[in-house]
C-alpha cells in the first residue's frame, strides 16, 4: 500500500514538473512581453506546490513501510532513487531555504544589473552572502548525505562523482591542455598559412537555416511526434520527454552556430526521447543528471558533427538548403577549419573544445576554495585572473566582466554545477571509443548518414537505463571502464595535432 501511495504521488509530481516544463520553455519562445508577471505568479505557485507535496513528512513513513515490503527489482530501483532524493529535498530547513533563496535572487539582479560595467565591488558583497548561504548548504547536506561538503554540492547536479574521483582527471586533463593548447594554436597557424579560412558565402536567410537544421534532426532520428524546433535567445532543450521543446538562435552572416546549436540540443533531446516510458514518472526512469546529460549532447555535436565523416554527408545538404553557392570549390578540410577554430578567450560559453576544459577546471579549483572557507569572495578577482594567465596566457584582473562575473552560476548559487560541462565531454569521447570498438563501421554509416545503429547502442548503454545507476556505474557498464582522460586527451590529439 506504501508504495501504490509513492506511486500516485510520483504521477503527481510528474504532472506538475511537465507543466512548469512547458511554462518555462514557452516564456523563453513565445509569451508575450507583458505576460511575464503572470507567468511568474503561476511558475511560483506551482513550484510552491511541487515542493509541499515532495517533502511532505509523511513520505518518510512511506518510503520506510515499503523497504519492509516485498518489492520487485524495478521497484527497489524506484525507491532507492526516490529516496534518495527525498534527503536531499528535506535536508534544509524551510526558513533557510527561504533565505537562501531571497539572498540568490537578490544576487542574480544585481548580477544582470552590473555586470555590463564590470563593477566588482558593488557586486561582492551580494556574492559574498551567496557564498555564506553556500557554504552552510554543503555543511547541512554533508551531515545529511555523510559525502565531503563539496561532493554533496557535486551530487545534486551529477549523482555519484566525488572530488576523488574528479581531482586526478582534471589533474591529468589540464597537465595536458596547458602545453597542448600552444602546441594546437601554433599547429592551426601553419595550416591556415598554407590553406587561408575562405569566406562563407552569406547572407543566409533564417527560414533556409531553420529548413537545415530541421533535415539534420531528422537524419539524426529526433522524433518529431514529440518534440519540436523554436528559436530562443540562448539555445537550450527543455519540455519532457513525450514533449521535447528545442531552441537555438541564428546569424544571418554565418549559419554554422545555428546549426551547431540545433545539433548540440538534439543531443540533448535523443536523450530525454530515448528514456523508459513504462513509469516515466518516477525518477529512476528519468535523465542521470547534468554530466551524462551533456555527454549525449557533446557526444553529437564533438564526436560526430564536428568530424569529417559527418561533413562529407552535409555539405551536399548544405548546398540543397542553402545554395551551391556555399561551398563551391570547397574541400572537406575548408570546412573543418571553420568548425574546430581553436581561439584563446575570456568567455567559457564562446570557447572550443581545446580551451573549454580550462575554463571549466579554473571554476572548480575555486568553488572547492570557496565552500571550504580556503578562499573568500575578496579575493577571486586576483584568484581568477592568476589562473587565466597561467591555464590560458590570458588577464582578467581589469575586466571583471570578461572574468569572475561572466556566469550566471555563483550569483544563483549554483555550486558544483561547473564541473559536468567538462565530464560530459570526457564521458562522450569514452562512449565514442566503446561504440567504434562494438561497431567498427561507424564513421563509415555516419558518412551515408545513417545514424541508426549508432543510435541503438546509445539507448541501450545509456538513455533505456534512466537513473538506476549511478553516473560512474553507467561509464564502467558502457564502457567496460572508469571515466578515463586518456580517450578525451586522444581524441584532441586525432583532431588538433594529426
Amino acid at each position: 500500500m506504501s508504495y501504490q501511495k509513492l506511486d500516485q504521488l510520483n504521477q503527481t509530481l510528474h504532472a506538475l514538473e511537465h507543466a512548469m516544463s512547458l511554462l518555462g520553455a514557452d516564456e523563453a519562445t513565445n509569451m508575450p512581453t507583458g505576460g511575464g508577471e503572470g507567468r511568474a505568479t503561476a511558475l511560483s505557485a506551482l513550484s510552491a506546490m511541487h515542493h509541499e507535496k515532495a517533502s511532505a513528512p509523511i513520505i518518510a513513513e512511506w518510503i520506510d513501510a515499503a523497504q519492509n515490503s516485498d518489492l520487485n527489482p524495478e521497484q527497489q530501483y524506484a525507491l532507492a532513487e526516490f529516496k534518495r532524493l527525498y534527503e536531499q529535498r528535506t535536508c534544509l530547513p524551510a526558513d533557510f531555504v527561504g533565505a537562501k533563496t531571497k539572498s540568490a535572487m537578490a544576487s542574480e539582479q544585481l548580477w544582470r544589473q552590473l555586470r555590463p560595467t564590470g563593477d566588482w565591488k558593488a557586486f561582492a558583497p551580494a556574492l559574498g552572502d551567496v557564498v555564506k548561504f553556500a557554504r552552510e548548504e554543503a555543511r547541512m547536506r554533508s551531515q545529511n548525505t555523510g559525502l565531503k561538503p563539496y561532493d554533496a554540492m557535486i551530487d545534486q547536479y551529477d549523482p555519484g562523482n566525488k572530488m576523488a574521483d574528479i581531482d586526478p582527471v582534471f589533474a591529468e586533463l589540464k597537465t595536458f591542455l596547458k602545453s597542448f593548447v600552444p602546441q594546437a594554436l601554433e599547429l592551426q597557424k601553419q595550416r591556415l598559412a598554407h590553406r587561408p579560412l575562405r569566406p562563407l558565402n552569406g547572407p543566409f536567410p533564417v527560414e533556409k537555416q531553420r529548413a537545415l537544421g530541421l533535415a539534420a534532426m531528422k537524419q539524426m532520428g529526433f522524433d518529431f511526434n514529440h518534440g519540436r524546433l523554436d528559436t530562443s535567445h540562448h539555445p537550450f532543450c527543455g519540455g519532457v520527454p513525450t514533449d521535447v521543446r528545442m531552441t537555438t538562435r541564428y546569424r544571418t552572416d554565418t549559419f554554422l552556430p545555428g546549426l551547431m546549436g540545433i545539433l548540440h540540443e538534439t543531443g540533448h533531446a535523443q536523450y530525454e526521447q530515448g528514456l523508459p516510458r513504462k513509469d516515466a514518472h518516477w525518477p529512476h526512469n528519468k535523465a542521470r543528471g547534468m554530466g551524462m546529460h551533456e555527454s549525449q549532447s557533446l557526444f553529437v555535436e564533438m564526436q560526430i558533427v564536428r568530424s569529417p565523416m559527418f561533413w562529407k554527408w552535409a555539405m551536399p545538404r548544405v548546398d540543397e538548403h542553402l545554395g551551391e553557392h556555399v561551398f563551391k570549390g570547397w574541400k572537406i578540410e575548408d570546412v573543418l577549419a571553420h568548425v574546430n577554430l581553436i581561439e584563446r578567450g575570456f568567455i567559457r560559453v564562446d570557447a572550443d573544445e581545446v580551451t573549454y576544459p580550462l575554463h571549466v577546471i579554473l571554476r572548480y579549483e575555486m568553488e572547492q576554495d570557496l565552500i571550504e572557507g580556503k578562499m573568500e569572495v575578496s579575493h577571486i578577482p586576483e584568484a581568477w585572473n592568476a589562473k587565466m594567465e597561467e591555464y590560458l596566457g590570458l588577464s582578467t584582473l581589469d575586466n571583471p566582466t570578461d572574468g569572475p562575473m561572466q556566469d550566471v552560476h555563483w550569483p544563483a548559487g549554483l555550486f558544483g554545477y561547473f564541473p559536468s560541462y567538462t565530464l560530459g565531454a570526457l564521458m562522450a569521447a569514452q562512449q565514442w571509443a566503446s561504440l567504434v570498438r562494438h561497431i567498427p563501421a561507424a564513421p563509415q554509416q555516419i558518412e551515408q548518414g545513417n545514424f541508426s545503429e549508432i543510435n541503438e547502442w546509445r539507448s541501450k548503454n545509456v538513455w533505456q537505463k534512466g537513473s538506476r545507476f549511478s553516473t560512474a556505474q553507467m561509464m564502467e557498464q558502457a564502457t567496460g571502464e572508469p571515466l578515463n582522460p586518456a580517450y578525451f586527451i586522444a581524441h584532441l590529439k586525432n583532431r588538433y595535432a594529426s
